[in-house]
């Protein structure tokens, strides 16, 4: 059984949501080397991005897909994969660095990060966009503590096309010990509602 919630903000028009989209098909190419500038003064003008609506979506223990398998490199060069997150609950984050929702709620994931980091639950950024420098900066700008993987040719994405929507970042999914998605928010992660699907998450360990 699945649940939606309300949603918390409008969309963009469709001309905006047509230009964005366009910057999508650039994820698969080389793109231009941005650097530490551009993650400390990104626009905040809403053209680079097709804001998700806020909407949670929950999927019950027994309706839930397959684990998720896609296999990537974090910034640092760390292979991760499927065993990566078997056997714990985990947050996974769609971001670039001049998203301005992504820069919107930044804070609240990294405060979130460290009030479960004791539990067991990991963190995840999947950066869709941006060089290793741009992320580092944005990273330390939001004293962000865990670790992004670098997605600029959007395979990590595109495998999880079923749940991440390619125009939607931010994204945030939450997985179930057993890799599982077991939440969804497109959009702006507000804080309390990302830390109940944690919360849930970690009931059915």
């Amino acid at each position: 059984m699945m649940t939606t919630a309300t949603s918390h903000s409008r969309l963009r028009p469709s001309a905006l949501a047509a230009a964005a989209l366009a910057g999508i098909f650039a994820l698969t190419s080389c793109g231009t080397d941005q650097n530490d500038q551009l993650a400390e003064n990104a626009a905040n003008d809403g053209t680079n991005y097709v804001a998700g609506d806020g909407s949670i979506q929950e999927y019950a223990p027994e309706d839930r897909g397959e684990p998720v398998e896609f296999e990537s490199a974090l910034f640092d060069g760390t292979e991760i994969g499927p065993e990566t997150w078997q056997g714990d609950v985990t947050v996974l984050n769609f971001w670039y660095a001049a998203c301005a929702p992504c820069r919107v709620e930044a804070p609240d994931l990294a405060e979130i990060h460290e009030e479960y980091e004791e539990e067991g639950v990991q963190f995840y950024g999947v950066n869709t966009r941006d060089t290793q420098p741009t992320a580092e900066a944005f990273e330390r700008r939001f004293e962000i503590g865990y670790p992004s993987m670098e997605d600029r040719g959007g395979e990590v994405m595109f495998s999880m096309t079923d749940y991440v929507p390619p125009s939607a970042v931010p994204t945030t999914l939450v997985l179930d010990e057993e890799g599982r998605v077991s939440a969804r928010i497109i959009g702006i992660a507000e804080p309390g509602n990302l830390r109940a699907l944690i919360d849930t998450a970690l009931s059915e360990t």
